[in-house]
């Protein structure tokens, strides 16, 4: 059973395998102090816990999973984020991604399709103390006018393109991170930076398999 600072240094490990695609060899150290803060263990079924801190992904229910834990901190660092920012999340997921992004930001916002998923993300992270974290049970592919325009965004489901939405509440300057590909095919997780002129420069990082990103709707609270 591995250890929380054991996941610390796969996630190193992993970056220095991969610094050819990240151009850099080491993510930022503020990441690194989030995902080390960050109790995995909460976040994953019971009946899995002593796997928690595995470098791998793990089922959550309902055809999701929880990620990578070197997938999250490489899609937090590549959204850099700053203390005062706001961010949007679709996919919420269990919420660990959410409550990583939490340490480092001022608010987030998560979207979760799945009723059950969402409801659990936030008792999940009310109970833990994330006070900065807004679940919302919503189709990811609208985004969530209510906050826009975002600093960042960080999609955790594949979609062959990025949806429009998205890009349209992406404040200009800032990042939108997600894997984009169709579902079983190959993906390859993207940086798009939003210009002041409202265009989008797009950078392929590495490639990639995430869940799709689904367009069921639910009610949006």
């Amino acid at each position: 059973m591995n250890t929380r600072e054991q996941m610390l240094r796969d996630i190193r490990q992993e970056v220095e395998m991969t610094r050819q695609y990240l151009r850099k060899d080491a993510l930022d150290e503020r990441v690194m102090a989030a995902m080390g803060t960050v109790p995995r263990d909460a976040f994953v079924p019971e009946q899995l816990r002593h796997r928690a801190f595995d470098n791998g992904p793990l089922p959550i229910g309902h055809g999701q999973t929880i990620s990578q834990p070197y997938i999250v901190a490489l899609m937090t660092d590549l959204l850099e984020p700053e203390a005062g920012d706001t961010i949007l999340e679709i996919g919420c997921g269990s919420g660990y991604q959410a409550a990583v992004l939490s340490r480092l930001v001022k608010q987030v916002h998560s979207l979760e399709i799945i009723p059950e998923l969402a409801a659990a993300a936030t008792g999940r992270l009310e109970s833990l103390g994330y006070r900065n974290v807004a679940v919302h049970c919503a189709d990811g592919h609208d985004g969530w006018p209510a906050h826009a325009p975002y600093d960042g965004i960080i999609v955790t489901a594949a979609a062959p393109v990025v949806p429009p939405a998205l890009a349209a509440q992406l404040r200009p300057g800032t990042r939108l991170v997600m894997p984009v590909g169709r579902p079983g095919g190959f993906q390859e997780l993207m940086v798009l930076e939003k210009r002041a002129d409202g265009g989008i420069d797009a950078r392929e990082v590495l490639g990639v398999s995430f869940v799709p990103l689904t367009g069921r709707r639910c009610d949006a609270d």
